[in-house]
């Protein structure tokens, strides 16, 4: 740390763009189904952290949810790019709450960001960065291996998809 309190990390960063085996609006779909919407409203009324424990493996059931979505292609209407993009904000806030005790700023990672996309050849791919490279460069033992648990979370969400799954996500 200097003087001044400031602190810089540099750290990589893995991205890991996968193929789906799924036209892109099938692989949309698809994705949305096994990643619902978190129901944020009904985890508001939640008086336990016990309670939004279960409601969110209710919510979750392959461990992630959606918190936000943007359809890229139609805010890039008009322009010269013809891609066609979903974004979203794909996590679990019980599982991000194992992190942010330790340390608020794990959160610049949770959820994390991912993308489908149709490539030039209009072959879908799935990206996201893989959280083990995001979570391990706080310096925290607890909060890499939360990041090692999302990586197997991750995988097993490309298996359930029936995408390939990249060695660094099985190692």
């Amino acid at each position: 740390m200097t003087t001044s309190g400031i602190r810089a990390t540099e750290h990589p960063v893995r991205r890991l763009d996968v193929p789906l085996p799924l036209p892109y609006d099938r692989a949309v779909r698809r994705y949305e189904q096994l990643v619902p919407a978190a129901d944020l409203a009904r985890f508001g009324q939640l008086a336990t952290w016990d309670a939004v424990l279960e409601l969110a493996e209710i919510n979750a059931p392959h461990g992630f949810m959606i918190y936000w979505r943007a359809d890229v292609t139609a805010m890039m209407a008009g322009s010269p790019s013809g891609w066609k993009c979903i974004e979203y904000l794909m996590g679990n806030h019980t599982i991000a709450e194992r992190m942010f005790r330790h340390d608020p700023a794990a959160m610049l990672h949770a959820p994390l960001r991912t993308v489908i996309y149709a490539d030039t050849e209009g072959n879908t791919r799935f990206a996201v960065d893989q959280p083990s490279t995001l979570f391990g460069s706080y310096g925290n033992p607890t909060i890499t291996e939360v990041g090692r648990e999302l990586d197997r979370l991750v995988a097993n969400l490309l298996t359930t998809l029936g995408a390939p799954v990249p060695e660094e996500l099985a190692s």
